[in-house]
């Protein structure tokens, strides 16, 4: 072949090249052709989140299986591939179970059973996040447990729904286990200092020493057992609300005698 016809060749390849490049341009999704604006996380799904599993590090439960589901709603069980409740709202009376730091329950015994609960449900290979108000009130729970089959369903209808929001840490978060062989029943409440208004850029900035802040009281609820008692956790939930609210009354009483 001659240099002219070897010319004359390439030059067409690369004019076929550049033609066949624009054509399937023309095709591709506009969300492909805008490299760099990326809308969702690569190999988020129905149960993997990012935002949502840092929320449950947070909580000191890592979702190692990668399926966590978040629920607000019924729509949300059936993502989860779990049954809508059959009563909605569910009405139940809670059991009454005992506070840390009570004498039938030390803070040393609640800690430990905490960190042996959020370590099985970390191994779980599947966690279900119901969340909600405390029902009549406007204090948010967020449950974490393996037991899907009946008490993620109740939960979600015993909770009122709450809007859908970043997945930030809630005042009251249950700790749920089914599968366990030592029962636990239990509830704890603790001071924390929070930011007053968190800074636009995120929570991280809520950790600057500049901050203002504020004390506000949280709640741990942990039960675990073979099949854990529903009412059990309510009741844990209901005496955490009631445990807030006292709280609260208490700072506000507290704050109103300083300004005097």
């Amino acid at each position: 072949m001659s240099p002219s016809t070897i010319g004359r060749q390439c030059s067409y390849d690369l004019r076929h090249s550049a033609a066949a490049s624009v054509e399937w341009d023309e095709g591709l999704p506009d969300s492909i052709k805008r490299v760099g604006e990326v809308s969702a996380f690569p190999n988020e799904g129905p149960g993997m989140v990012y935002e949502f599993n840092w929320a449950l590090n947070g909580d000191g439960v890592t979702p190692l299986k990668r399926n966590a589901f978040r629920i607000n709603k019924s729509l949300d069980l059936k993502v989860a591939g779990l049954n809508a409740p059959k009563t909605n709202p569910l009405k139940v009376d809670g059991t009454a179970i005992p506070e840390a730091g009570s004498e039938s329950l030390s803070f040393e015994k609640f800690d430990e059973a905490c960190q042996v609960v959020r370590d099985n449900l970390s191994l779980a290979d599947a966690l279900y996040c119901p969340e909600g108000h405390v029902p009549g009130t406007h204090t948010g729970v967020r449950v974490i447990t393996n037991s899907g089959a009946s008490i993620a369903s109740d939960l979600v209808a015993y909770l009122d729904r709450c809007p859908k929001t970043s997945p930030l840490s809630m005042p009251i978060t249950c700790f749920v286990y089914e599968g366990s062989d030592e029962p636990f029943a239990g509830f704890s409440i603790e001071e924390i200092e929070v930011a007053v208004a968190p800074p636009a850029d995120g929570a991280a900035a809520m950790e600057a020493v500049n901050v203002p802040k504020e004390a506000k009281s949280v709640a741990t609820v942990v039960v675990s057992s073979k099949q854990p008692d529903l009412k059990s956790i309510i009741g844990g939930i209901e005496a955490s609300q009631q445990a807030l609210e006292q709280d609260e009354k208490e700072r506000e009483a507290s704050k109103q005698d300083e300004e005097e």
